[in-house]
């Protein structure tokens, strides 16, 4: 995401298509998710670990026989669950980046394998955006791009909602306006 709060696209001559109409070449996406993107996947992974937990917990403290091994269990998905929801999704948020260039969908993704992706225009079939619960709440959405890609669609998670509605609008106004076959 650029300084402004919203995404931006160039105009393809720094790794995207060349002037002599070349392959589109693989680049590092320029724009960052929104940072409400951490707080988002943090929910998700203690809504994971929370109620293990607390169902662990109170059943040790509940049940009329002492039973250690349900604190200890409790405790193993503390000690485990806690940094996973603290650290990760920093991590997740250091390493996810998105571009959209007049030529392509630039994404990169990943944070043990990286995996960096390109959807060319004239290989985009649907543009869609998703917004569930936890995302409305966070005003985050999910842009998602199909081509024929046999690896399967580009998906843009943890965009602001009005940015992500924005870009949907772009692709959508630059798909039609690109020749190819979107196969």
């Amino acid at each position: 995401m650029s300084a402004t709060g919203g995404w931006h696209a160039q105009d393809g001559n720094d790794g995207g298509v060349g002037e002599s109409g070349g392959a589109v070449r693989l680049r590092p996406p320029g724009n960052e998710l929104d940072p409400r993107a951490v707080r988002w996947w943090r929910t998700q992974w203690l809504l994971l670990f929370g109620p293990p937990l607390i169902v662990l917990a109170v059943l040790a403290l509940v049940l009329p026989a002492p039973r250690p091994w349900l604190l200890l269990a409790a405790a193993v998905v503390a000690v485990l669950g806690l940094p996973v929801a603290l650290l990760l999704p920093l991590w997740w948020y250091r390493v996810h980046r998105w571009e959209v260039t007049s030529d392509a969908v630039f994404t990169r993704t990943g944070y043990f394998w990286q995996e960096w992706r390109v959807a060319p225009m004239s290989r985009i079939q649907t543009v869609d955006s998703q917004r569930g619960p936890l995302e409305q709440f966070f005003g985050l959405a999910t842009v998602t791009v199909t081509t024929a890609s046999a690896k399967g669609a580009v998906t843009i998670q943890g965009l602001d909602h009005e940015v992500a509605s924005d870009l949907v609008r772009q692709l959508t106004e630059t798909t039609q306006a690109t020749p190819g076959d979107a196969t």
